[in-house]
C-alpha cells in the first residue's frame, strides 16, 4: 500500500511540475511576443525613451489580456450554467460585458496619462495606430479616395466615427476584434453618408474601376 501510495505521490507531482513549466513557457513566450508587438510600434518613434515606452505599452498588452481572460471566464461559466433561463443568462452577460467594458475604460484611460508623460501627442497617435494595424488612416485615405468630393465637415465627421473606433480596438483582445470594432463604425459612416445622399454602392463601383484602370494603365 505504502509503495502504491508512493507512485501515485510521484506521478501527481510530476505531472503537476510538467503543468507548472508549460504554464511558465507559455507565459514567457506570451512576453515575448507582446515585447517585439511594442518593439516594432515604438522603434518608428525614435524617442529616448524608448525602453521606457516599450515597457508601458507591453504592461498594457498584459493587462489587456489579464482582463479579458477574466471576463471571457465568466461569461463561459454563465453560459455553463444550466439551471439557468436563457433570458437570465443573457442579463447575467450583459452585466458582465458592463463591467468589462468600465474596466476597458479606466485601464485606457490610465494608459494613456503614462504615455502623455513621455510621449508628444503626435507619438501616441503613432501608437494608437500600431496597436490598431494602421486601419485609420488607410481608412479614412480610402475614404477620402473614394469619394473626392466630400465636404470639409463631411471629412471631420468620417474621421471623428474613425477616431472613436480606433480607441475601442485598442482596448480589443484580439485582430479579428480590433477590426470588427472598425467595421462597426464604418457602418455607422457609410449610414451617414447615405444620409446626405451619397450613393454609397456606386461611389464603391466607380472607385473600383478607378483604380482597376489605374491597374491596367501600369502594366
Amino acid at each position: 500500500m505504502n509503495k502504491i501510495l508512493v507512485t501515485i505521490t510521484m506521478v501527481v507531482g510530476i505531472s503537476l511540475g510538467a503543468k507548472a513549466q508549460n504554464t511558465q513557457q507559455e507565459a514567457e513566450a506570451y512576453t515575448q511576443t507582446i515585447t517585439k508587438r511594442a518593439e516594432k510600434i515604438v522603434t518608428p518613434l525614435h524617442t529616448p525613451d524608448s525602453v521606457k515606452v516599450r515597457d508601458i505599452i507591453v504592461d498594457q498588452y498584459r493587462q489587456l489580456n489579464t482582463m479579458h481572460d477574466l471576463y471571457n471566464a465568466q461569461i463561459k461559466q454563465i453560459k455553463a450554467a444550466t439551471d439557468l433561463s436563457k433570458e437570465i443568462q443573457e442579463t447575467k452577460i450583459r452585466q458582465v460585458e458592463d463591467q468589462r467594458m468600465a474596466a476597458l475604460e479606466k485601464a485606457h484611460s490610465a494608459y494613456l496619462s503614462k504615455l502623455k508623460k513621455v510621449l508628444s501627442e503626435q507619438q501616441i497617435e503613432a501608437v494608437k495606430d500600431g496597436m490598431t494595424y494602421g486601419v485609420l488612416p488607410i481608412t479614412y485615405k480610402g475614404y477620402q479616395e473614394m469619394l473626392p468630393d466630400l465636404t470639409e465637415g463631411q471629412k471631420k465627421q468620417i474621421l471623428a466615427y474613425l477616431t472613436e473606433a480606433r480607441e475601442r480596438a485598442m482596448d480589443a483582445e484580439s485582430s479579428n476584434k480590433k477590426h470588427a470594432w472598425f467595421g462597426k463604425y464604418k457602418g455607422k459612416i457609410n449610414n451617414y453618408l447615405s444620409a446626405s445622399g451619397i450613393d454609397m454602392k456606386q461611389a464603391s463601383k466607380a472607385w473600383e474601376e478607378r483604380i482597376a484602370r489605374e491597374k491596367n494603365k501600369l502594366n
